[in-house]
């Protein structure tokens, strides 16, 4: 699903990122769907590799499970578990740095092909503001089919006390059936 992309031509080579595949499967009902991948998660090739950030720390908190003293794969298959998966809304981008901000050129990933691909699929939840806007935008009208919630952002330049993030996350797993259509985090 997440192919290699060929650089633009004007892209700077040494800040061309790139995302990582999806981390979904045929049981995932909450998917949390962020930017692009920060400096440290792309040296460490992991999601949310920065231990700044508050999202293993949150999931951990709807999961029941401490995900931060698993080792990253166990981490990946205790979200898959719990129905939950992962992936970004920008396949490549130029940025310097981490910050949401200085992403340019960005190329989407094909969200509206994923998301038809998960039979079980109800919630989708953008990880911060960049990647609720650009995500909205990549769904289209198939948004209307699922329920959206808009996350505070787990990153730590998102200074928000981490009990305001957590009770909007705590949204995610939400069990009311919601409405088709419906923006629940509006």
């Amino acid at each position: 699903m997440n192919e290699f992309l060929p650089s633009t031509p004007d892209a700077d080579a040494a800040a061309l990122k790139r995302c990582f595949a999806p981390v979904v499967d045929p049981h995932t009902r909450i998917l949390v769907l962020g930017s692009l991948p920060g400096e440290r998660s792309l040296a460490q090739q992991q999601y949310y590799g920065n231990r700044q950030n508050r999202f293993w720390t949150l999931m951990s908190e709807l999961t029941g499970v401490d995900l931060v003293a698993l080792d990253y794969d166990a981490r990946l298959q205790a979200l898959l578990a719990h129905g939950i998966g992962l992936w970004d809304v920008v396949a490549q981008a130029t940025r310097e740095g981490s910050l949401d901000s200085q992403i340019r050129g960005q190329v989407g990933n094909d969200l509206p092909g994923l998301v038809a691909s998960l039979p079980l699929l109800t919630t989708i939840g953008f990880n911060g503001g960049t990647a609720a806007r650009l995500g909205m935008k990549a769904l289209g009208e198939q948004a209307a089919r699922y329920r959206i919630v808009n996350l505070p952002s787990s990153s730590p330049a998102y200074t928000a006390p981490y009990t305001a993030k957590l009770a909007v996350w705590r949204t995610l797993c939400d069990t009311e059936t919601p409405r088709p259509g419906v923006n629940n985090n509006a």
